[in-house]
């Protein structure tokens, strides 16, 4: 199925996974509208896309509830909602503050929650909501993602039944991929946790960008998919 003049919103499309979403939804023939927290990062963004007549952008908190409102109230209905809020964490239960794990799982499950309940509102006949995930990692060195994670995999089962027949809601869990969300680590870092995951998986690699965005795309296209959630992985959990 083609995305011509479907619109699609990215909620955090301003860089990583979220900005190759936005340049495969564009190649498939889409509008796109990317919500960033910066202005300066969705100028940048919009301009990487070279896109001007299909492509726009806005800088607010999408974790504020007036602010969401707000710009949902003002827009029209969109075809695709994809949503890259939530975070990583590293750590178990025990090395981690309670605050910290706290605000991992509100980050990633109770804000994907509330933009659930606006997007609902506010999506075309047959559209849908995507959400993210996360594959690999475990409850003892990710605790409060893996809790978040499972969350959203919840979330995604209850909101397919609630939201059908019109609607469809699904989730892409990749695992560990370099992109913007560690331009904290330094060169040495970086290639160290890449040959790290790299020996995780059965293909001894990681994924570009690129493919972990195309897995958005197909749960765009394919309308007979909703419910699921779509591990790009590697294969990460079967060794």
């Amino acid at each position: 199925m083609t995305l011509n003049k479907q619109r699609v919103l990215i909620v955090g499309g301003t860089s990583g996974f979220g900005l190759e979403i936005a340049r495969q939804a564009l190649q498939a023939g889409a509008q796109v509208h990317l919500i960033g927290h910066a202005a300066e990062h969705v100028q940048a963004a919009c301009t990487t896309l070279a896109a001007p007549d299909r492509v726009t952008g806005t800088a607010l908190d999408a974790q504020d509830h007036d602010q969401l409102t707000a710009f949902f109230t003002a827009q029209l209905q969109f075809d695709h909602i994809v949503s890259m809020l939530g975070g990583a964490m590293g750590g178990g239960f025990l090395d981690n503050s309670v605050a910290a794990i706290r605000k991992t799982i509100e980050d990633k499950f109770f804000a994907n929650l509330q933009l659930a309940q606006l997007a609902s509102q506010h999506l075309a006949l047959h559209g849908s909501l995507i959400m993210t995930s996360g594959a690999g990692g475990r409850p003892d060195n990710a605790s409060g993602a893996i809790v978040g994670n499972q969350a959203i995999n919840t979330l995604v089962a209850g909101l397919a039944v609630e939201m059908g027949p019109d609607h469809r809601v699904n989730a892409v869990a990749p695992t560990w991929t370099p992109t913007g969300l560690w331009r904290g680590l330094s060169a040495d870092q970086l290639s160290a946790q890449t040959a790290a995951a790299s020996q995780g998986n059965p293909l001894k690699r990681v994924a570009t960008p690129a493919e972990v965005a195309s897995a958005y795309v197909y749960l765009m296209q394919n309308q007979f998919v909703t419910g699921q959630v779509l591990h790009v992985d590697g294969g990460v959990d079967l060794l």
